[in-house]
Order: structure tokens, then C-alpha cells, then sequence
């Protein structure tokens, strides 16, 4: 070889060298369209989730059938959406775990289990849930539940680097959502609104995991001085400057985060407000910026370059953090990039992702909350005589869980159709009088809801004075006429009207949605059922019986000239200790597991069922001293402290302690106090509760388990079974 020829060789591999070692990376750009590859948890750039594959047909979807799966040792929700790039399939569980897989054969190929502070399910509502990881340049990024991104080695799983996304240790900072690769930065949101949390999002860089820029979605109290983000300065004049800072304000984008390549921008959906009702939050009210909005920031800067909020002064959980899409739709005869969204509030919005133009607000669901929008400003109308909750309890649509919530929908840009699980419930709102004092890391949400399907049955524990004014309530007649009911749904974006409608299994039951070029709609049921239908129609043309309750999206890939659809399948989410009883997690357990199909696969191994209900244990006799105010101090320091994650419910997916054995009892103060139990979830208590309050709680639970003991015991005598349906009352989702 030749000097000069060397040289240039020698030039070429430390420029290649360089290139590895740079500080900066830039992302390649996600396909057009979802084909024989599944690039992120959405499918495609706009996150459709809408495949081109053709394979599987109505014709042939008969012969769907098992192809593999995998167990991945957990019985706590599974929510992401697998991604699949050129035969290997990468996805998050638990917590934040990784797994990658030969996505043909199933041969696991690596796991990844973050070593997460488990102290942060003191401050985490909704399950240790995780919806994706994102991919780029040979890594796998994923987010842990206690907030630390990480980069993995996408061959090995191996840590490349760690960021810590915690902006305040003092706070109920956590992570659920997918990180969003955008430009040459990755970026992801936090949760904990219902705590204490000032939401925000991070940019770090793809390489090196520097921090690039944050965007907090609410502003700090203006006594501390200037804002700590130019953009945040126009918002601190919506908030009443004697706002309850010290609760953090809420805002927490913990999903919805897309990526625009065309725009250049990233377009994040933030949260609700915390306390919840405006008036405890922001006493002289104001539309308090950026809560329950959608926010365009700048991918280099992180600055706001528009943004619309679709529930300014939110008192009612209307997130805006529900997936979005984006696509192109002929609007008022331009063609133009719009941006699809369908979040709690009960409307369906059409925004041009350009500049945040509102082009269509249509309810799909019964909505009381506001009277309709002001065609000037494109802002809501609020109607504070129906939905306005802070003097007296009101009957407010839709309820908090959502018209929509983090379940996935699909467009289809050939028919022009959203598909989508939809809830039409209410719920019933009210709070406690005066002003809470503040908890660290505690719920501060300061409310309390029962969801209209209960609303009848819990009116006789209400006060006679407060029952009286619900049933006067003109929403009560809207309760008895339909309490609630959820669907999945085809909706033309453009009119918001219903194509067709399907009814689930019940409130419960709102899966994430596939749909595919050959006319196909993909979903799971909690009942454990994968069913396929006619996309134009909504006609089942398959169902097959997993036995494990299925929430999450499908997706769909394809290897060597074979078609697969996979999804990932466990119990879980907002409102997880309450498992329905049409579930399979009730009938057969909540085994989760990672299930692949394809044309002419097996059967699936369905899981044993769960042996018969027994009469709960006869606890121990109550400690010296133990009187009916030691007991009814420790109901409440249960419900302010414990019930969000315990239910005390049959076949809860966490311990219902009305069943405790003797070795529980004996190790109780171990448990709660001492944090005996952390490693399977359990945080400790010792900063909250004084060993004399951690006593009252355990008198209580005692005498719950001697009534309870009692009542079994007498419905065994009766011949009744020991599950019959009882009120449940949700004071939290």
C-alpha cells in the first residue's frame, strides 16, 4: 500500500474514531411508515400505529395462532408497545426493565433490570408502570420508575450512560412514560402531580446523557424572582401569585411526547393541576398556564414556540398526556400536518402542528364541564355552574379516568379513521373543607370521586343533606338513564362522529389499538381475549383466549417473510388494586407475559385458574390499650396513607390485609416502618408514621379482618359465595 494511500486510510479511521467518540449524535429518521420494521412504541414518525403489512388479512386471520412468548416474572402491569428493528424486538416492563428478543424465535437475547429505589412508590399512583423505550445509533433508551434514564447497549443491554432526571429529591418525582428521541437529544417527562411535583421535561444528549435543556410546565413562585425559563414568565401571570407553590402546582408530562421532524419541534401533552380543584390551587383562579396543554417547544432550545391548552383552570384531572398523532388531513380544502388528539376531557381535537391553530374540537362523550368553545379565541367555555366543585359536591362528565387515557389509538390516512378505546362515565367530585396542610411526597390531590357506575349505590353513605343535592343534580338524570359504558370506537376526526361502536367488557376495559393496511383493528380485552376485527366495520373476525388480561397496544412486524403481531399482556395502571371481576387477572391470576402470533401458530397456554376464595384467617387478639379511637385513628391514617395501593379487595394484585397470616402481624412494624419489604415494592413508613400511629393502623386492620372473618364466615353458613359484589368507592385514580 502506498504512503499516500495509508494516510488516507489512517484519515478515514480517525475520522470514524471521532465520529464514535463525538459528543453529539443525531438520531436517524423514523420511517415514514410502519412495515416489516416497528422503529418506536408508535410505529411510525407520527406514531399512528398503523401498519402497511398486508400479510395477515380478513381473509386468512382465522389461522392466527401462537408463535411464542415470554414470562417476565412479574404480576404488576404491562403497558408498552414492543419495538421490533431488523429482527430484533427491544421492550420495557416493570419499573423500567429491558428486554430484547430474536423476534422471530423468542430466544431471549438480553434483560436489563434497573436497580430502582423502591421508596418511590410512596409516590406513584397509577402501578409501576412503563410504556416504551426509544431507539437510536445501537442504544436503548429507557426510563426507570425512580426517574433515572438510561442508554443501553442495544446489542448487550449493557449501561452506556445514566442520567438523573430528578430536578428536586424533596419531591414525588417519578417515570412511566417512553423517552422520545428528537434530533440529537432524547427526552422525557416525570409524573406525580397528584403529590407534590412542578412538571417538566429533560433533553439529554443522545451520546453523552448531558442534560441540553428543561421546560418546567409550571411556573415557581414568583417571590423566589425571575423565572427560571423565559417562557414561564407570561404563564406565572395566569396563576394567582398566592398559589400553593409550596404543592408544586402539577403539569407532569408523564407521556405524550412526539417528535415533529417536519416542524422541528417537539410537542409535549402536560397534566393536571394539583390540588385538583383551581380554587384550593390558584385561590384567585386564572387559567394557570401550562396545565392540561399541549406545548410546542423548540428541539435545540427548548423554548415554547406555541402551544394550546385545552383545559385552562383545570379542577377535574383532565390530563392532556394522552397519546398523540401525527399526521396530514385535508382540513377546509388545505392540506395540512395536524396533529390528533383525543385526552381526558371528552373532546377530539384536529391542531395544526405548525403553530397550534385549533381546526376541529368535537365531544365524543357526554361532557358537562364546559358549554363549548369560543370560536374567537378556540378556549372552552367553562360551565362552573355544572362542573364547579368547590362549594358543593357535583356530577361532572367525563370522569377522571378519562374519555380517553393512556391506552393507545390508531389512524388509519387511507379511510381517514381514529380508532380508539372510549369511556363515557362520570363521577361525582367533592373535597374536604378549609386548606389541607401540605405532605411531602404524599397525595395533595385533596378530593375525593365515586365514578357514576357506583354513583347510586353509594348515595345511602353519603349525608342525607349531600345525597339530596346530588339526586338534584340535572346530571343525575344522565347517571340513571347510563351510568357508563366504554366502547371501542372508529370516529371521523374531522366531524367527531361515531362510525361504529363496539362495547367492551365493561368501565375497565380500554385496550390500546393496532390497525393494519389490509383493514384490520387489533386490541386485547381484560378478560384476557386478543380480538381482531374489520377495521371498517367493527365486525370480530378473531378471538383468541390468552387467559391474561391485556391492556397494552399490539404491534406488528415482519422477519424472513413472516407477519407477526405482539403485545404485551398483565393487569394494571390507574386504579390497579381494584381488579373487576369479569378480568382474567381474577379468574386465573396476573401472570405477565410478552405474546407473539402469526398465520398458523399454536395455541396459547392458558394459565391455570386461581384456587377458591377462604374465609380470611383469624387474626390476633388487639395489644393492651387498643380502644375504638385507637381504631378509628388508624382507619385514618390508612386512607390518607395506604389505601391508594391497598384496596383490601378479593384477588387485589397488592396484599388486601383484611387476609394477613400470623407471620404478617408479627412482622408488621418490620413492614411498615422499617421497610422489611422494599425489595418487593413495599416502601417503608418511618418518616410518616410514629411506631404509636404504625400501631393504630395495624388495630384497625385488625379489627377489619375480625368483620371481615365474620362476614365470610356467616355468608359461608348462607351458602353465598365469598366474592359477591360490594360497593367499592375509589377516592383516588
Amino acid at each position: 500500500m502506498s504512503g499516500a494511500a495509508m494516510l488516507k486510510r489512517f484519515t478515514l479511521l480517525l475520522s470514524l474514531a471521532l465520529a464514535a467518540c463525538s459528543a453529539s449524535e443525531t438520531a436517524p429518521p423514523q420511517q415514514a411508515e410502519a412495515g416489516e420494521n416497528w422503529t418506536n412504541p408508535g410505529g411510525d414518525a407520527g406514531k399512528t400505529r398503523h401498519s402497511v403489512l398486508t400479510d395477515i388479512t380478513p381473509a386468512n386471520v382465522e389461522r392466527l395462532g401462537l408463535a411464542w412468548e415470554a414470562k417476565l416474572g412479574t404480576n404488576r402491569v404491562l403497558e408498552a408497545t414492543p419495538v421490533v428493528v431488523d429482527g430484533v424486538m427491544y421492550t420495557s416492563g416493570v419499573a423500567g426493565r429491558a428486554y430484547a428478543f430474536d423476534a422471530a424465535t423468542g430466544k431471549e437475547l438480553w434483560r436489563f433490570e434497573p436497580p430502582v429505589d423502591m421508596q418511590v412508590n410512596r409516590t406513584v399512583c397509577c402501578d409501576m408502570a412503563n410504556r416504551g423505550i426509544a431507539l437510536a445509533n445501537g442504544k436503548v433508551y429507557v426510563a426507570s420508575l425512580d426517574a433515572q434514564l438510561y442508554a443501553l447497549d442495544a446489542k448487550t443491554g449493557q449501561i452506556v450512560w445514566q442520567a438523573d432526571t430528578v430536578d428536586d429529591k424533596q419531591r414525588g418525582i417519578n417515570s412511566t412514560g417512553a423517552p422520545e428521541v428528537a434530533g440529537d437529544v432524547v427526552v422525557i417527562g416525570n409524573g406525580g402531580a397528584e403529590y407534590d411535583v412542578r412538571g417538566y421535561v429533560s433533553a439529554y444528549d443522545l451520546a453523552t446523557g448531558e442534560l441540553k435543556w428543561r421546560f418546567h410546565t409550571v411556573p415557581r413562585d414568583p417571590a423566589l424572582g425571575p423565572q427560571d425559563h423565559p417562557d414561564l414568565e407570561p404563564a406565572a401571570k395566569t396563576w394567582d401569585p398566592k398559589s400553593r407553590w409550596d404543592i408544586g402546582g402539577g403539569g407532569t408530562p408523564w407521556d405524550a411526547i412526539n417528535y415533529d421532524p417536519e416542524t422541528g419541534l417537539v410537542i409535549i401533552g402536560t397534566g393536571n393541576g394539583g390540588p385538583y380543584d383551581l380554587s384550593k390551587r390558584s385561590p384567585a383562579g386564572g387559567t394557570n398556564l401550562y396545565l392540561s396543554s399541549l406545548v410546542a417547544l423548540d428541539v435545540k432550545t427548548g423554548r415554547v414556540k406555541w402551544h394550546y391548552q385545552e383545559v385552562p383552570g383545570d379542577s377535574w384531572d383532565f390530563t392532556a398526556t394522552q397519546p398523540m398523532i401525527l399526521t396530514r388531513m385535508k382540513v377546509d380544502g388545505e392540506d395540512r400536518p395536524v396533529l390528533l388528539h383525543a385526552p381526558k376531557n371528552g373532546i377530539l381535537y384536529v391542531i395544526d402542528r405548525r403553530d397550534g391553530k385549533l381546526l376541529r374540537a368535537n365531544p365524543i362523550v357526554r361532557v358537562n364541564w364546559m358549554k363549548g368553545i369560543d370560536p374567537k379565541t378556540g378556549a372552552p367555555i367553562i360551565d362552573r355552574d355544572a362542573a364547579d366543585y368547590s362549594q358543593a359536591a357535583k356530577i361532572v362528565f367525563p370522569g377522571t379516568p378519562g374519555a380517553r387515557n393512556w391506552f393507545p389509538a390508531a389512524y388509519d390516512p387511507v379511510s381517514g379513521l381514529f380508532f380508539g378505546s372510549v369511556l363515557d362515565m362520570g363521577n361525582l367530585m367533592f373535597q374536604t373543607p378549609g386548606q389541607k396542610p401540605f405532605k411531602a411526597k404524599g397525595l395533595n390531590n385533596d378530593a375525593a370521586l365515586i365514578f357514576t357506575p357506583d354513583l347510586v349505590a353509594a348515595l345511602p353513605t353519603l349525608p342525607p343533606p349531600v345525597a339530596a343535592g346530588v339526586k338534584a343534580l340535572p346530571a343525575f338524570q344522565d347517571v340513571l338513564k347510563d351510568p357508563g359504558r366504554a366502547e371501542m370506537r372508529a370516529i371521523d376526526p374531522l366531524t367527531g362522529k361515531t362510525v361504529w361502536a363496539q362495547p367492551m367488557e365493561g368501565w375497565q376495559d380500554r385496550g390500546g389499538v393496532l390497525s393494519t393496511a389490509s383493514g384490520l383493528l387489533v386490541h386485547g380485552t381484560v378478560g384476557g381475549q386478543l380480538v381482531v376485527r374489520a377495521a371498517k366495520t367493527g365486525k370480530v373476525l378473531k378471538t383468541i383466549d390468552t387467559g391474561t388480561t391485556i391492556l397494552a397496544a399490539p404491534m406488528t412486524y415482519k422477519v424472513k417473510g413472516v407477519q407477526y403481531i405482539a403485545v404485551m399482556a398483565a393487569w394494571g395502571g390507574g386504579g390497579y388494586p381494584y381488579v373487576p371481576r369479569y378480568a382474567a387477572a381474577y379468574k386465573r391470576g396476573n401472570t405477565g407475559r410478552l405474546l407473539v402470533f402469526r398465520l398458523d401458530g399454536g395455541a396459547v397456554p392458558i394459565p391455570p385458574e386461581l384456587p377458591p376464595l377462604e374465609v380470611a384467617p383469624e387474626p390476633p387478639e388487639q395489644a393492651p390499650g387498643v380502644t375504638p379511637d385507637t381504631i378509628a385513628q388508624g382507619r385514618g391514617l390508612f386512607f390518607a396513607n395506604c389505601a391508594i395501593c391497598h384496596a383490601n379487595q378479593h384477588r387485589s394484585i397488592t396484599p388486601d390485609l383484611r387476609r394477613m397470616q400470623p407471620g404478617t402481624h408479627d412482622a408488621f412494624n418490620a413492614i411498615v416502618l422499617d421497610g422489611a419489604l422494599m425489595p418487593n415494592g413495599m416502601p417503608r413508613w418511618n418518616d410518616v408514621l410514629k411506631p404509636a400511629e404504625a400501631a393504630a393502623v395495624h388495630a384497625y386492620l385488625i379489627d377489619l379482618q375480625v368483620t371481615t372473618r365474620r362476614d365470610e364466615l356467616a355468608k359461608v353458613k348462607a351458602g353465598l359465595a365469598l366474592d359477591a359484589p360490594s360497593l367499592a368507592i375509589l377516592s383516588n385514580y
